[in-house]
């Protein structure tokens, strides 16, 4: 995509599909986008949205995962609006590939990124034209959790350090409660690159904060995304310095009042869906949630064609 406007090298990402020999004939297609500390993996998800007749497509942002190059800063940007020329390119090729309709879904910072890129697609009128039909959030990244002081006190000295020296580091800590809860070396049940989506997480610098604040003032003030949403969350959140058999049934990364407060602002019919026992990430819970997680999405997708606000 050419040279990185952060000045780490070349701006590369990584569109994937899922091509099983024994797929049905798809009548949608969907791309998926992670969140921080992640890439896709879950092959899980694919192999479901392809048996109900889906194109699945997920993207590697820009210095995430497949796409992160030598010498590159871990997910690092300075404005989330860069991530448009992948969504923007993904989206062309999905349609060349597959000429169907698009369902966007997203992952926790994905969320963010998805909601904004959406509402500025809409806003040049482009969401019909170019098939995007709607947009299933998994914990969306609303707002800024903890108390209160690091929204109203520490935003500006975020957008302080992260304008004059973006990849500052900033002193949070280093807690693997949640990998620890997924990574099936250590109490879960899923296998990935501990390169790619370290334990703890990898470190997060004041530039790139500095541009989700900015996306979280955006979303705060209304958004219009042009199509009907589906939220999925967990129902409780529990914030634990270490693991514990409680950070395997709530969310222990997102606070997830957030995002039931702030899920309103897409601008378009919402449906919010609090999921009993579910991690972070919902598709990534334990059978029963996961389960249960799936069964709403399901039938989300079979209502969406009947909404007037679907996109095509």
């Amino acid at each position: 995509m050419g040279i990185d406007p952060d000045g780490e090298g070349e701006a590369i990402a990584t569109l994937v599909r899922y091509t099983p020999a024994d797929a049905p004939v798809a009548t949608q297609a969907v791309l998926f986008v992670h969140g921080f500390t992640d890439y896709f993996f879950q092959e899980h998800l694919a192999e479901h949205m392809s048996a109900q007749g889906y194109a699945f497509y997920a993207l590697d942002l820009r210095k995430c995962g497949r796409s992160r190059r030598p010498g590159q800063t871990p997910h690092y940007v300075s404005d989330l609006s860069l991530y448009d020329v992948e969504l923007d390119r993904s989206l062309r090729i999905i349609r060349e590939q597959t000429g169907l309709p698009v369902l966007m879904m997203g992952h926790s910072t994905g969320g963010l990124v998805l909601s904004l890129w959406m509402h500025r697609l809409h806003a040049a009128g482009r969401t019909r034209a170019e098939g995007v039909t709607g947009l299933v959030l998994n914990s969306p990244w609303f707002d800024l959790q903890g108390p209160s002081y690091y929204r109203s006190l520490g935003t500006p000295l975020i957008n302080t350090i992260g304008r004059l020296s973006g990849l500052a580091k900033l002193p949070l800590g280093s807690i693997s409660t949640y990998g620890e809860s997924l990574h099936h070396t250590k109490s879960g049940e899923w296998d990935y690159n501990l390169d790619w989506k370290p334990l703890a997480g990898f470190p997060v610098h004041a530039g790139w904060l500095r541009a989700v604040r900015r996306g979280h003032a955006r979303l705060h003030q209304g958004l219009d995304i042009g199509v009907p949403a589906l939220i999925l969350r967990s129902k409780v959140t529990r914030f634990m310095s270490k693991y514990g058999p409680a950070a395997d049934v709530a969310d222990v990364v997102l606070d997830v009042r957030q995002i039931q407060r702030w899920s309103g602002c897409l601008g378009t019919r919402t449906n919010i869906v609090p999921i009993e026992g579910a991690r972070h990430d919902v598709f990534l819970s334990a059978e029963r949630p996961r389960t249960r997680a799936f069964d709403e999405l399901d039938s989300w997708l079979r209502w969406l064609p009947t909404s007037p606000e679907a996109g095509a």
